[in-house]
């Protein structure tokens, strides 16, 4: 299945005019009237024209790479997530092109547009947190782009997904909090908008509902730019420790909110688990030598990144218009450790 790429051709013959004068309108030729340089250029942008010789071998399924596109590959969820689908991919003869969004909806837009132009065979995403709009992507997958959602995803494309059972990863440790004791548990997420905040906040709720704890929103604190930003995550924190009743617990619902959070809080002279419990999502692998050890809910990032790839190759590889799409939702798995322990007793 092919993205398709249109030529010069295409659009002379589109708009009813020559090859040479669709040419020179594209290079801003002083031949061409301005009006007839505003039509082609409209054109062309908005028909996905590439003018670069890798354009052909696009269009005849050859390109061989696909494009990544991921918040920041400093995040040691994505990082692992990055190595399992360069592992699918060059098992499959294909190369891998890896862009940032850094949690900005234009940048990632400028990135798909960017990767597009370098004529990928299709694409793997994660959306930002400030994505609210997926139109960019519906474009490009009605001209054909095979794209797979992972992570956070959007029900506005029918597309493959694998995504973790994020529900019952933040109910699991939730639960987890109440069993061992706590009461006042508070929940620092991300952006509003994505489909891992929702999720989670799910489970949080329905775990406190479940554990008979009447659900307190001074308790929920939001941080849109996913941990990007430090200084949500301090006013976050801040605000917790300045209510009447402060928190016994908090589960914290992404990777860099969770080490940031343990970070702030040492910085507060807050104990943990003496003062505040700590539960949070996290891939860290220093998860064991953080004082204290971190309890965590861990996402198996690695084949998160596999079974993307696996799905994005089967549809750029099939001789038939992929219809049927699949959603694959893979467990996460809860680790406890000291951070959660009422018992423990930090070194002397």
């Amino acid at each position: 299945m092919n993205f398709d790429a249109i030529t010069i051709t295409d659009i002379a013959r589109e708009l009813h005019l020559s090859i040479s004068t669709v040419s020179k309108a594209l290079r801003d030729s002083y031949e061409i009237s301005e009006t007839t340089k505003k039509r082609v250029l409209e054109y062309a942008q908005e028909h996905n024209y590439r003018p670069n010789p890798m354009a052909q071998s696009l269009k005849k399924g050859h390109s061989k790479s696909i494009g990544i596109v991921v918040s920041n590959i400093d995040n040691q969820f994505f990082s692992q997530v990055i190595n399992g689908m360069e592992s699918e991919a060059y098992s499959q003869g294909y190369n891998v092109i890896i862009t940032q969004s850094h949690e900005s909806y234009d940048l990632e837009v400028q990135n798909v547009n960017h990767l597009t132009h370098r004529a990928i065979d299709g694409l793997l995403i994660s959306l930002s947190t400030e994505t609210n709009s997926v139109e960019h992507l519906k474009k490009l997958q009605k001209q054909g782009l095979p794209i797979v959602f992972f992570d956070r995803v959007s029900s506005e494309i029918e597309t493959h997904k694998v995504i973790v059972d994020n529900f019952k990863g933040a109910y699991q440790a939730t639960m987890h909090l109440i069993n061992c004791g706590y009461r006042h548990i508070a929940h620092i997420t991300s952006s509003a908008i994505t489909s891992v905040t929702s999720e989670r906040l799910s489970g949080y709720k329905q775990a406190l509902n479940d554990g008979g704890i009447k659900i307190n929103e001074q308790y929920i604190k939001y941080c849109p730019h996913g941990g990007m930003d430090l200084n949500e995550i301090e006013q976050a924190v801040d605000e917790l420790l300045a209510l009447k009743t402060k928190p016994d617990a908090i589960l914290t619902a992404w990777d860099r909110i969770t080490t940031s959070t343990l970070a702030l809080l040492h910085k507060r002279k807050v104990q943990i688990p003496q003062d505040i419990a700590l539960l949070g999502f996290t891939n860290t692998l220093l998860a064991d030598v953080l004082n204290p050890s971190l309890s965590a809910v861990q996402q198996p990032a690695f084949e998160i990144g596999r079974k993307a790839t696996e799905m994005l190759l089967s549809i750029i590889n099939s001789k038939r218009p992929v219809t049927e799409f699949e959603t694959v939702v893979l467990p996460t798995e809860l680790f406890i450790r000291s951070s959660t322990d009422k018992t423990y007793k930090p070194d002397q």
